[in-house]
């Protein structure tokens, strides 16, 4: 996994609420293409090269391949396909600020190095407003602040293991093996206590 330390550039503003992950990546696209050719297929439906909406925000300039999306209100809901956050990292995105997010999308954000980022939704409208022009926003996972291109500073909440895992570039079981010098020793210690436990056949 990739270190996150802080994104700058284009914010692309999608506030469209209750966006599910059938949106971001239909689930048939999960079944025959490969993980890194997923971000092509991103919002399929609304792309215009799909057939969608000619003025799509990630098809308008300045915003293709914008590393920053900026999201309605509980964004990612819907079923627990981690391919949506892939998709969008196939895109470019490495940061997506929203009032809320689904549960399980939010925690597959981390497993994959995509900072999902929660502000308050009068924070969210602002940001996406001055982000329309297309100057540079930044998100930094350092300073816990998101920087408006007016220099406002809007400073958000991250659970501190998570947060130094996505500087570190480290899922779940990357931060575990950062500890394997303790889990050998209890295993050692454990295996002498009750040894019976260890026994194979």
């Amino acid at each position: 996994m990739q270190p996150l330390t802080a994104v700058t550039g284009p914010a692309a503003p999608f506030l469209e609420p209750n966006v599910n992950t059938d949106v971001i990546i239909r689930i048939e696209r999960l079944t025959g293409v490969p993980r890194e050719d997923l971000g092509r297929y991103a919002f399929e439906a609304l792309r215009h090269a799909q057939g969608g909406d000619p003025a799509f925000v990630l098809d308008t300039p300045p915003f293709r391949g914008a590393p920053i999306l900026i999201a309605g209100r509980n964004f990612g809901c819907g079923s627990s396909r981690e391919g949506a956050v892939w998709a969008l990292m196939g895109l470019g995105l490495r940061a997506v600020i929203a009032e809320s997010f689904g549960d399980i999308f939010f925690n597959n954000c981390f497993q994959n190095g995509l900072l999902p980022v929660v502000l308050p939704k009068d924070a969210v409208d602002r940001l996406a407003a001055a982000a329309r022009t297309g100057e540079p926003v930044t998100v930094d996972l350092v300073a816990r602040e998101v920087r408006a291109p007016s220099g406002e500073g809007l400073p958000f909440a991250i659970d501190p293991q998570r947060r130094q895992a996505l500087l570190d570039g480290l899922d779940e079981i990357g931060a575990t093996l950062t500890r394997e010098a303790e889990i050998t020793a209890w295993q050692a210690r454990d295996r002498a206590a009750r040894p019976w436990i260890w026994a194979t056949a």
